[in-house]
């Protein structure tokens, strides 16, 4: 049986702890280091707060970290992709870039992410893009099962008029034996 949808799970972080998948992680503070036990679900400000007048005005930038967690038991998330599946038009834009930091299990004691200072900082050596489709999605290479494996999501506010359910819709992809 392939890994099913219910199998993968995208996770914020926490920079608190001394290892992954141990505590909860909040929206706004999700700066890289470890996998929290907090799933990111679909809805108004599940990944960062609102976009403030002044930020907007400002086109402030925004970093968020995500883990991909594959909770399967045996198999292995093979290529594993990352892309927006849907986004509203005219507000902040998104892109998304993988994390240096490699595959690793779940609970890891070791540090699963790069860690930045504050939401506005953008983490070292992650390149973003806008990928629209499975094909075209960021590559988090294979995944294997209890594993884990940052990416990054950038919101770019736009200076736009105030919009009211602006978001993304984040989306996986890969392949299983």
């Amino acid at each position: 049986m392939p890994i099913a949808s219910s199998d993968i799970k995208f996770r914020l972080s926490t920079t608190a702890g001394s290892a992954g998948n141990s505590l909860s992680g909040t929206v706004g503070a999700s700066l890289g280091k470890y996998m929290s036990t907090t799933e990111v679900t679909a809805g108004a400000n599940s990944l960062f707060p609102d976009v403030s007048g002044a930020q907007n005005a400002a086109s402030q930038v925004d970093y968020a970290c995500v883990f991909l967690h594959n909770t399967h038991a045996t198999l292995t998330l093979q290529g594993a992709r990352v892309y927006l599946a849907g986004e509203v038009t005219g507000g902040a834009s998104i892109a998304v870039g993988v994390d240096t930091t490699a595959a690793s299990a779940a609970g890891s004691s070791s540090v699963q992410a790069v860690t930045v200072v504050s939401a506005t900082t953008a983490p070292a050596g992650v390149t973003f893009s806008s990928p629209t489709t499975a094909g075209a999605g960021i590559s988090l290479g294979d995944v294997g099962p209890g594993q884990v494996r940052a990416f990054w999501v950038r919101r770019t506010a736009a200076a736009t008029s105030p919009l009211s359910g602006d978001g993304v819709t984040l989306a996986w992809a890969g392949d299983t034996l």
